[in-house]
């Protein structure tokens, strides 16, 4: 197993890797929209926030050697999801034309008062 380490993402805030590639998958830890550079949550609303998700989701994936078209199984976790349908905008907009799998729940909470979590499985080609 490979641990994926990236300044264009937001550091652990707990004791768990960013992400792992093992059998040529990367399995992305879950991303909130913390500004990499700052750990201070960005965006007030769940599509605002949503955009530095996909961010730092999309910086993880480049860290590994992939990107949002390898992407296999995404799994959303919203604090409402009455913020379904404006998180689904900007998510689509990071995957294009691509289709994972995806989950999407509601939750009771979620770390720093976050209104969305992104986590993504991920082939890595060549690995």
């Amino acid at each position: 197993m490979d641990v994926v380490e990236t300044k264009g993402a937001p550091a652990a805030i707990g004791p768990y890797s960013q992400g792992v590639v093992a059998g040529g998958l990367l399995f992305a830890s879950g991303q909130i929209a913390l500004d990499p550079a700052t750990g201070e949550l960005v965006g007030e609303t769940a599509a605002e926030q949503a955009e530095q998700v996909m961010r730092n989701v999309g910086a993880l994936l480049a860290a590994a050697g992939t990107d949002f078209d390898h992407v296999a199984k995404a799994t959303c976790f919203l604090a409402d999801l009455g913020d379904f349908a404006a998180v689904n905008e900007v998510y689509a907009r990071s995957f294009g034309a691509h289709l994972p799998a995806r989950s999407a729940v509601q939750v009771a909470g979620l770390p720093k008062g976050a209104l969305v979590e992104v986590e993504v499985v991920a082939e890595v080609p060549g690995a």
